[in-house]
C-alpha cells in the first residue's frame, strides 16, 4: 500500500511538470524585445510623403510695418515676411516672401531721466505665397544689429537704446552756449569772468532741463529691418500643400531707413518737450 502511494505521487509530478512545460508560449520571432535600459523611444513621425519644420527652427524674418513704443499700444498687429527659405528634406516648404503676422503684448515707453523703451511681441501665423497657413505663437530670436536695439532673450522683449551720451552731450552745448553768452554780457558789464561763470551755471541748468523734460529714445523695429522667429512647435506639410505654380509674384520689400542718417537727424533737430 506504501509502495502504491509513493508511485502515485511521482505520476502526478512528472504529469505536472510536463504538462507545464506544454503550456508555456513558444518565443516568437515577430515578436519585438523590450527596448534596452536608458533608450528613449522617438516620437511619432508624420505620414509618408509630409514634410515638417521642427520646433525650435529659426527663421529670418524682414520687417514690412514699422512699430515703435512711441505709438504702439497692445494688440497692434505687425506684418512681416521670409527673407530666407526654409528646407525640409531638400525640398523648400516655407519659400522666400512667405508671410508672418504678429502681435504687440507690451509696450512701456522709456523714461526721463532713466528706463529704456521695451516692446514685446509674439508671432501667430504663417501663409504660404499659395494660400496654406499654420498658426503657433513663437518668440523673437533675434534682432537687425544695424539698430542699437537689443533682445532680452528671458522675457521676449526689445530694448531701445540707451542715451547717456546724447543727455551728455545735450548739457555740454548748452553749457558752452551759456558760457558764449554770458562772457558777452559780462564783457558789457566789465566783467568777463564773472559773466561767463554765471553762463557756465545757466548753461548747464538748461541743458539739464531739456533733459528731465524729454524721454529717452523709443525702442523700435524699422521697416526692412530683420529679426529672427523661433518656432514653437512643428510645422507639418503634405505634397499638395507645397504646390506654388499658381502664387502670386513676390513684391520688392523696401529697405529700413538708415539708423544713422535718424541719429544724426535728431542730433541736429532741436529737442521738444513732449
Amino acid at each position: 500500500m506504501t509502495k502504491c502511494m509513493a508511485l502515485a505521487c511521482l505520476f502526478t509530478t512528472v504529469a505536472v511538470v510536463l504538462f507545464g512545460q506544454e503550456s508555456q508560449p513558444a518565443p516568437s520571432a515577430t515578436t519585438p524585445a523590450p527596448p534596452e535600459a536608458g533608450f528613449k523611444q522617438r516620437e511619432a513621425q508624420p505620414g509618408s510623403g509630409s514634410y515638417q519644420v521642427l520646433a525650435g527652427t529659426h527663421i529670418l524674418l524682414s520687417m514690412i510695418n514699422s512699430v515703435s513704443t512711441k505709438q504702439a499700444v497692445v494688440g497692434d498687429r505687425i506684418y512681416l515676411e521670409t527673407a530666407f527659405p526654409v528646407i525640409s528634406n531638400g525640398r523648400i516648404v516655407i519659400p522666400q516672401g512667405s508671410w508672418v503676422t504678429g502681435t504687440i503684448t507690451e509696450v512701456k515707453r522709456p523714461g526721463h531721466v532713466k528706463g529704456r523703451g521695451e516692446l514685446q511681441v509674439r508671432f501667430d501665423s504663417l501663409t504660404l505665397p499659395n494660400g496654406v497657413s499654420r498658426d503657433f505663437r513663437s518668440d523673437l530670436g533675434a534682432v537687425d544689429p544695424r539698430d542699437n536695439d537689443t533682445l532680452d532673450r528671458e522675457h521676449n522683449t526689445v530694448k531701445g537704446p540707451g542715451n547717456k551720451t546724447g543727455d551728455a552731450v545735450t548739457v555740454a552745448e548748452t553749457t558752452s552756449t551759456g558760457t558764449v553768452i554770458g562772457s558777452g554780457i559780462g564783457a558789457a558789464a566789465g566783467n568777463v569772468a564773472r559773466g561767463a561763470g554765471i553762463g557756465v551755471g545757466a548753461g548747464a541748468a538748461t541743458g539739464l532741463l531739456g533733459v528731465l523734460l524729454t524721454r529717452g529714445p523709443d525702442a523700435t523695429l524699422n521697416k526692412g529691418s530683420t529679426v529672427e522667429m523661433v518656432l514653437d512647435r512643428p510645422i507639418t506639410f503634405a505634397p499638395s500643400d507645397l504646390d506654388f505654380s499658381n502664387a502670386p509674384p513676390r513684391a520688392a520689400l523696401s529697405e529700413g531707413s538708415n539708423t544713422q542718417q535718424q541719429t544724426q537727424q535728431r542730433r541736429l533737430t532741436p529737442r521738444v518737450p513732449y
